[in-house]
């Protein structure tokens, strides 16, 4: 099998919240696995001196419509959370911790459902106690997993995810890498699968 997608995501991106729930299937028909690397979208914004889409003069009232109708179009829940943006220090370690300790197929699923906490059940997933309770509903041991998040090892993981991430020039959530060419945004993942079916252009 061919290199995996990489999928760089923040748990505090709509966009990157959209994207989970189609890449996975965008490479199974192009017989690819997908690498979920959760990471902290805003320690690149301080290096590329950007601001959230909420956050931005006219472009907030845009994104917001166009989150509300990009769920509509791909048929997946969403309300738009409060607090926007959120820190995702939690959610990002609570995955590591699982793909360590369960691998990356285990991690997935609770991906997923952190995201789909925040941007559809309005859930801080910000805050340990609720990762812990998104955990346990999705079958994780609670007390195994707060204490997996403090461990040195999942702090490190995601200080390296992240750091790698800047280096290799990733900037926002999602970001796809696919053999070597990046794709910023949900709005590729066509693109994405045009390069799988074709080899690149």
């Amino acid at each position: 099998m061919s290199d995996p997608i990489e999928f760089y995501f923040d748990f505090s991106s709509p966009y990157g919240y959209f994207a989970s729930e189609r890449i996975d299937a965008v490479a199974a028909r192009h017989g690819r696995d997908v690498a979920w690397r959760p990471w902290l979208m805003g320690v690149a914004m301080k290096v590329t001196g950007s601001a959230t889409l909420v956050d931005r003069p006219m472009i907030s009232a845009y994104s917001r419509h166009d989150m509300d109708r990009s769920a509509r179009l791909l048929e997946v829940p969403f309300a738009f959370p409060e607090p926007f943006p959120i820190a995702t220090v939690a959610a990002c370690r609570a995955v590591y911790w699982m793909g360590g300790h369960a691998g990356a197929d285990a991690a997935k699923p609770l991906a997923r459902a952190l995201y789909r906490a925040y941007f559809a059940d309005g859930r801080n997933v910000s805050e340990l106690d609720v990762v812990a309770d998104v955990a346990a509903g999705a079958g994780i041991d609670r007390d195994a997993l707060l204490a997996g998040i403090a461990e040195p090892a999942v702090k490190e993981r995601l200080k390296e995810v992240t750091n790698g991430a800047i280096e290799r020039g990733v900037f926002g959530s999602p970001f796809f890498i696919v053999d070597g060419e990046p794709f910023w945004g949900h709005d590729r993942i066509a693109q994405v699968e045009h390069w799988l079916e074709t080899g690149g252009w």
